[in-house]
């Protein structure tokens, strides 16, 4: 068998010269019914080769084709790294898809990465080396930052001269916890680690009438100290509501006094170390569901004493409630809460504020309470100072012993002043109440000084912004 190839163009005549021939013995191959086929093969070079029709005679010449009658050929495909195009403008049109695919990912990489950057710093806190020694009192900023809804107005209990407290809900894995928390600002780095311990030392306080410190949590110079929430909220709420519709009998007040009292027993005497106070008010008094008394804000107070610096020794305290040698020395002591004390008495006995107008006369001076109760008691008519919303429905003797008690921890002089295991004593009926000194006068204009003038333009309750000597910590000394 010869075969002979000619080569020409689509529509050219078939050449005369032969592109190849060649003598094949197919005799060995042969079978009487046999297909005929074509194959081909250039190599490593990707190609398409496609038979559009083909003409086969075993004897005479093979019959031309017409080219018009050839069907059309079909779409080139080429295969190129394993990557498959139909032509040069698919080609084109998938390179702008996996560009902009490209682009698209790396700006949703971008702003993925920049939302989780201002997540983190949101939630960012240092832990120091020297914290880890606190680690189990500290709450993860996170959790309190969820907890309050991310210290919305609408969970805000109330402020006052140290920051604001929000109310909050924690999550565990057995219930959820109602916190309070108090946020503070501090400004002063050295000071910050003296102080959490501090906090952390008044931590392991406990007594059924202190507000329970839970822990602490610290986010650059921002302090948040977590206390157990108390849902009848802060005593001056009740006392100082205008209409008689206040839950406060006397029974419950007398019963808060007792409770104030014994807190105070505890920080001054009970505990390892003294605790001071510095801020004994009705504001700072919480109540339980059940109406009971829990101090709070103890001792913070000491937070200021790193704010401003060692060497300053302004006021520290509400107006009203400072008493007058502090004003003097710039150092509390225990005599000092228990002026502060005195006035709470009278507070809660006369309905009162420290500062103001005492009387319903429209015509009546500013006066502080200590001086209006002290006329009433040197006229003989002490009771005429009461809580005029109680109408008179309490038990005299021990709203007497009340009044006089609340002049006796207001005395001037410091020394004079009962301890608070006597003022429980005195409280429980199990010591007699003595009679106040002939020499006893409330006019203190001589023991504050010069900053007398100042605390009595203030209105009753403002707190002094200041600071005490760093040395004169919440955490006096040791038994």
């Amino acid at each position: 068998m010869i075969v002979n190839v000619k080569l020409a163009p689509l529509g050219h005549p078939v050449p005369r010269k032969l592109l190849f021939s060649k003598h094949f013995n197919l005799s060995t191959f042969r079978l009487d019914s046999m297909y005929v086929g074509f194959s081909s093969s250039t190599s490593v070079v990707a190609e398409s080769h496609n038979t559009l029709g083909w003409s086969l005679n075993q004897s005479e010449k093979a019959q031309d084709l017409d080219p018009s009658l050839l069907p059309s050929l079909p779409r080139i495909k080429h295969r190129k790294l394993g990557f498959l195009y139909e032509d040069r403008k698919l080609n084109i049109d998938r390179l702008i898809f996996v560009l902009l695919l490209s682009v698209i990912c790396i700006l949703l990489l971008l702003i993925a990465g920049a939302v989780w950057f201002v997540w983190r710093k949101k939630y960012d806190e240092s832990l120091e080396t020297w914290e880890k020694e606190y680690g189990p009192h500290r709450f993860p900023y996170k959790d309190l930052y969820v907890a309050t809804k991310g210290f919305k107005n609408s969970e805000l209990l109330g402020g006052g001269g140290f920051g604001k407290v929000y109310k909050g809900v924690l999550p565990s894995v057995t219930i959820t916890q109602q916190v309070a928390v108090k946020q503070i600002s501090h400004n002063s780095k050295q000071g910050m680690k003296e102080f959490i311990a501090e906090i952390s030392s008044m931590r392991r306080l406990a007594h059924k009438n202190l507000v329970p410190l839970l822990g602490y949590s610290r986010r650059k110079r921002e302090l948040l100290l977590v206390y157990e929430y108390m849902p009848n909220g802060s005593l001056d709420k009740f006392l100082f509501v205008k209409d008689d519709k206040s839950k406060l009998c006397w029974s419950l007040r007398f019963n808060i006094i007792k409770g104030v009292a014994s807190a105070l027993l505890y920080l001054h005497e009970e505990w390892e170390l003294v605790v001071l106070h510095r801020d004994v008010k009705a504001s700072n008094v919480l109540l339980d569901a059940e109406m009971n008394a829990r101090l709070g804000d103890f001792g913070l107070a000491k937070l200021y004493n790193h704010s401003i610096g060692p060497q300053t020794t302004r006021l520290v305290g509400t107006i009203g409630y400072i008493a007058p040698e502090v004003s003097r020395t710039r150092k509390p002591t225990t005599s000092s809460d228990v002026f502060s004390f005195g006035m709470f008495l009278l507070e809660v006995g006369c309905g009162r504020k420290p500062t103001g107008k005492q009387d319903d006369d429209d015509d009546a001076k500013a006066l502080f309470l200590s001086d209006w109760v002290y006329e009433c008691w040197k006229r003989g008519e002490i009771l005429k100072a009461s809580d005029p919303k109680m109408k008179g429905d309490y038990q005299e003797k021990e709203m007497e012993l009340v009044l006089k008690l609340g002049l006796l921890c207001l005395y001037p002089k410091a020394e004079a002043r009962p301890k608070m295991r006597q003022v429980v004593e005195f409280l429980n009926g199990s010591e007699t109440l003595p009679d106040i000194p002939s020499e006893y006068s409330p006019d203190i204009n001589d023991f504050y000084g010069d900053d007398l003038g100042t605390l009595r333009l203030l209105p009753s309750g403002t707190s002094c912004p200041g600071v005490m000597s760093s040395t004169n910590s919440v955490l006096q000394y040791g038994r």
